[in-house]
């Protein structure tokens, strides 16, 4: 019997989720923490991942130790420090800044459809990574990465397109990711055998 359902999250052991929600097929690795964010249909994330105020599309493959969406600090203030916004932390009479949670939760970062994050790669927020797009191991995305591009590096920039911009728009006209779940079973040797091309020109 399958191990992931259409109808509940798999959510390993530690986690720690606030306003998160998930759609088909997802897995939730362990300690991952999570907040104001959606995974949508299959997207699964490994052990240890940080992830705040992000939307991620369908298929997307996120490795242990990603951070994505790491919260700003105000750095045009007198001080950096969250005794200012998280006040009722420190001071039994103040409330916390609110206006500055909004703020933040306002700059989503959005993670495209089959999309592959490397192990402890960063994704800033507001930042938009584009379908079938690959950030490398260790990479920090300061700028948005269009479709199908590998970016890798301190600040990350592009090596490489994956495919030609042709098979990179017939992929996103094919959108595969839609499919439902059983005509992706029935595709499912195609998938595992045919490259790029040879699957457009089966399907598209």
């Amino acid at each position: 019997m399958a191990r992931l359902r259409a109808d509940q999250p798999f959510v390993h052991p530690e986690c720690e989720l606030t306003d998160a929600s998930f759609g088909r097929y997802v897995e939730i690795g362990r300690a991952t923490r999570m907040a104001h964010s959606h995974f949508d249909d299959y997207t699964y994330c490994d052990r240890f991942c940080d992830i705040a105020n992000t939307t991620v599309g369908k298929f997307s493959n996120i490795a242990a130790f990603v951070r994505i969406g790491a919260t700003d600090h105000p750095m045009e203030k007198a001080s950096l420090h969250h005794f200012h916004y998280r006040s009722g932390d420190y001071f039994d009479d103040a409330s916390n800044d609110e206006a500055w949670f909004v703020h933040r939760r306002s700059r989503r970062t959005t993670i495209g459809h089959d999309t592959w994050l490397g192990h402890g790669a960063q994704v800033r927020p507001g930042v938009t990574i584009g379908h079938g797009a690959v950030v490398a191991s260790g990479a920090i995305v300061t700028k948005d990465v269009p479709p199908y591009m590998i970016v890798a590096g301190v600040p990350a920039v592009p090596l490489r397109a994956r495919f030609t911009s042709a098979v990179a728009e017939r992929l996103m006209t094919l959108a595969w990711w839609d499919w439902p779940h059983e005509r992706l079973c029935t595709a499912l040797d195609d998938f595992r055998t045919l490259g790029a091309e040879a699957f457009l020109e089966r399907y598209a």
